[in-house]
């Protein structure tokens, strides 16, 4: 193994490791599957590592990375759901009765939950926005232009606050 490759993958990885575990918790069921979603990033992440090509910033090519396999993963989802039919199925949106006390926590769950059913272009964009990257950043990882970007996530956000809005 390699130790320049082994450090800069250990150094990005502690740069970057919350932010990659909040992007795939957002295409998570749940926590245990955003653990295991974050897993496979990494493997990921490690077995391309020798062909980065500084094209971009190491961290970008990371979040790119990282959105693939989320998306991919979801995909997988989405066609395995389809394998299966569901008779009259209820969805039971579940708040923590301690966490009512608490608006913050309560708007962040609700938050989490609206961005989880964003379609996957708009939940890419807007999960990057969240992580504080700027425009230019995330017209990088996701291929759309800088004022698209901007657009859109003021879009998103107009999405957001009605989804959480309607839920209070």
């Amino acid at each position: 193994m390699d130790k320049d490759l082994k450090s800069t993958f250990l150094d990005a990885l502690d740069d970057s490791q919350d932010k990659l575990l909040r992007i795939c918790s957002s295409y998570a069921q749940d926590p245990n599957d955003a653990k295991d979603l974050f897993q496979e990033v990494l493997v990921n992440i490690w077995k391309a590592l020798p062909n980065f090509k500084a094209n971009s910033s190491l961290a970008t090519w990371m979040y790119r990375i990282t959105l693939n396999v989320c998306l991919r993963h979801r995909a997988n989802l989405q066609r395995e759901r389809k394998r299966f039919s569901r008779l009259k199925s209820v969805e039971i949106e579940q708040i923590d009765v301690e966490n009512q006390n608490k608006p913050d926590e309560v708007r962040l769950l609700l938050l989490r939950n609206c961005v989880r059913n964003l379609n996957n272009a708009d939940k890419a964009v807007i999960t990057l926005y969240l992580e504080s990257l700027p425009y230019r950043e995330i017209a990088s990882i996701t291929g759309l232009k800088e004022n698209t970007i901007a657009v859109k996530v003021k879009r998103i956000k107009t999405k957001l606050l009605n989804c959480i809005n309607a839920k209070l």
